[in-house]
């Protein structure tokens, strides 16, 4: 699995973060998503791809192999 996430249009709701701390964090200025692993290992699929799934403004982009 591949990661992407596209600055521009997160919103800061963090919920990725809540979720996939391992891969995901906010910048603690503006809350801005931070990857942190863009190519986490099989066990972070699970939580990766929920941290998509609920992300508001669908920041998250994911490239599976």
């Amino acid at each position: 699995m591949k990661v992407t996430v596209d600055e521009d249009k997160c919103c800061g709701a963090g919920q990725c973060v809540l979720i996939a701390p391992e891969v995901f964090d906010q910048r603690d200025d503006d809350g801005i998503v931070v990857l942190l692993d863009a190519a986490p290992p099989e066990e972070q699929y699970e939580a990766v791809r929920e941290s998509a799934g609920v992300c508001p403004a669908a920041a998250i982009h994911l490239s599976e192999n």
